[in-house]
């Protein structure tokens, strides 16, 4: 019965490795992003002498943007794969890979996506005439869920990290 649970333990831990093409295939995804990302800034340098000033800020948004979203796949494809498949052999290079756990990085990738939602907020105000009451509305209500979600999920981690109060001191 022992070599069967170890076996089978065996290949619960081999699984985790499954999830290298997943982060493969998020790398993949980022070097698309990458591409798209420069047609937007072509796209911005050819026409910014024609540009307002609003239109300058909101494209610039959106390469800030853009930016902040491969920030988060970058994140997500190294702290995954140093959280859950295999160390990296050269820490020295990433030396702030021991610093994520799980919890951090949901909170980094939470954070993220407020600031991400604040962009697009912003984008919103900016061209406030081409919405009406009611998107404004639904993006605002959408944005704060966002930012309680973000609260919550860092006040859960604090909680989580604080040390047992039940304990009792050396004498």
């Amino acid at each position: 019965m022992k070599k069967l649970e170890v076996f089978i333990e065996s290949i619960i831990l081999a699984s985790r490795w499954l999830l290298v093409a997943f982060y493969i295939g998020l790398g993949l995804a980022l070097a698309l992003y990458a591409v798209s990302f420069g047609f937007k800034l072509w796209d911005f340098a050819s026409h910014m002498l024609g540009m307002d000033e609003t239109e300058t800020i909101l494209k610039v948004l959106g390469l800030i943007d853009a930016a902040l979203i491969a920030s988060l796949v970058v994140m997500v494809i190294i702290s995954g794969y140093e959280n859950f498949v295999s160390r990296f052999d050269n820490e020295d290079d990433v030396h702030w890979l021991g610093q994520i756990d799980a919890g951090s990085l949901k909170i980094k990738v939470a954070s993220t996506i407020v600031a991400i939602s604040s962009i697009h907020l912003l984008q919103v105000f900016l061209n406030v005439p081409q919405y009406v009451d009611n998107q404004i509305m639904w993006y605002t209500i959408l944005h704060i869920t966002f930012i309680a979600s973000a609260l919550f999920l860092a006040l859960i981690d604090r909680i989580s990290k604080k040390p047992g109060k039940d304990k009792t001191p050396d004498i």
